[in-house]
């Protein structure tokens, strides 16, 4: 990313989050204006809102924001396709593809009133946009699949056609932590969908292409081509709902602020990854990254039929021990370097009812090590299911013990 970012109109960077490795992540959407000085590297959400907190880890789509925190860590995985850049098939199939990739644009409330006005009126405006893909029509509603930091804290959602046409949009469901979210439009309005690939099949070298709105709405339906550089990527981020590591797909096609949320495509007009962030560095090309279409499916098809993503609950706060004084961990093994403390339990709680109290240590569970609260979250939300049971590993003062938890909801 560059070092400078100059103020631009009707852009906006997301808040700024600060990954473990040191570089930084943002999320874009277009926004009112984009301004920073960047001399590290740093991670953007290519939307243009500010929805992570900076302080929240900057989930950049800050955490709050946006999500999230980031590191030049990132994975992108492309459909196993050639194609020839001079063939017309391409630009046939980038003019019928692009149809679906939509505007969206986030509206916040607004003070209508000046300085010196008595006049407080309010009305929503502008805070950011960014892109979205149609992924079906049902029942006379389109439903388009877009970036949770895109929409996040939205008072309000408008979508941008192809044709021009602006229509507002609900929010059927959100997730911070996929930093995925599905709108619903009146199908009547909306071209057709786009298919979508299988992102497993992707290998580094394979051809694809980025569609969305670069630095806004003027600018919309951009196309940039490049190749998978990589799969099997993780960037670490911080969101609203907690640090998170996102499995990415990398690529060397631009992707800018306003892209998040746009389709990256293969040759056969597929979609196998959305849009989400950049790295860059001083003196480095940026590198762009999306979500891979495997991922992405399960959790849009949940948020239309539940609105939420549901994952499991134990019913704990926690601290990584390398967050806490001494002073807490002086009853713990002196050798205890990884783990995570139980600094809060939910009375009504799995957690509770299985005997965990505040200060016992997890250092496991159901025999795999963790080492924080990540790592412990990854595995409750990837490997076990609501009600499941789990044996966590635990530390009271010096003394480790097994506990059976049963999950919640």
């Amino acid at each position: 990313m560059e070092n400078n970012l100059h103020e631009e109109e009707n852009y906006t960077q997301q808040q700024r989050q600060k990954p473990k490795n040191g570089r930084s992540i943002w999320f874009y959407s277009g926004v009112s204006s984009i301004v920073g000085s960047l001399v590290t590297s740093t991670v953007f959400l290519a939307g243009g809102n500010y929805f992570h907190d900076t302080q929240r880890a900057s989930n950049a789509a800050q955490p709050k924001t946006a999500v999230q925190s980031s590191s030049q860590n990132s994975k992108l995985n492309v459909q196993n396709t050639s194609y020839n850049k001079g063939s017309s098939n391409i630009a046939d199939m980038v003019e019928k593809s692009s149809k679906a990739v939509v505007g969206v644009v986030n509206l916040q409330a607004g003070n209508n009133g000046d300085l010196f006005s008595q006049d407080t009126t309010s009305q929503n405006v502008e805070a950011g946009s960014g892109s979205g893909v149609i992924y079906k029509k049902e029942n006379g509603s389109a439903y388009i699949v877009t970036n949770n930091h895109v929409i996040e804290d939205a008072k309000e959602v408008q979508v941008a056609l192809s044709n021009g046409v602006k229509t507002k949009a609900e929010i059927v469901g959100a997730d911070p932590l996929s930093d995925l979210a599905v709108l619903k439009i009146d199908g009547s309005k909306a071209p057709d969908a786009l298919s979508f690939g299988d992102s497993d099949s992707l290998r580094a070298g394979d051809q694809v292409i980025a569609i969305g709105n670069p630095l806004g709405l003027d600018l919309s339906r951009t196309v940039t081509e490049g190749i998978v550089s990589a799969v099997g990527r993780t960037v670490p981020v911080s969101t609203s709902q907690g640090e998170w590591e996102l499995n990415v797909i990398q690529t060397d096609a631009a992707i800018n602020p306003g892209n998040s949320g746009g389709a990256l495509i293969n040759s056969n007009g597929e979609v196998i990854g959305i849009n989400s962030m950049k790295i860059s560095e001083s003196g480095v090309e940026g590198l762009g990254f999306a979500l891979p279409s495997n991922d992405v499916l399960p959790i849009v098809n949940q948020l239309i039929k539940e609105g939420k993503v549901k994952r499991p609950y134990i019913g704990v706060s926690l601290s990584n021990l390398d967050e806490l004084p001494q002073y807490y961990l002086q009853n713990a093994p002196k050798n205890l370097k990884n783990g995570v403390m139980v600094t809060g339990v939910d009375p009504k709680s799995a957690a509770a009812r299985s005997g965990i109290l505040e200060q016992d240590i997890i250092v496991s569970i159901n025999g795999k090590k963790v080492a924080n609260s990540s790592e412990l979250r990854k595995y409750l939300y990837t490997k076990v299911g609501s009600n499941d049971k789990v044996t966590l590993g635990v530390y009271r003062g010096d003394i480790k013990k097994n506990v059976t938890v049963q999950l919640g909801n």
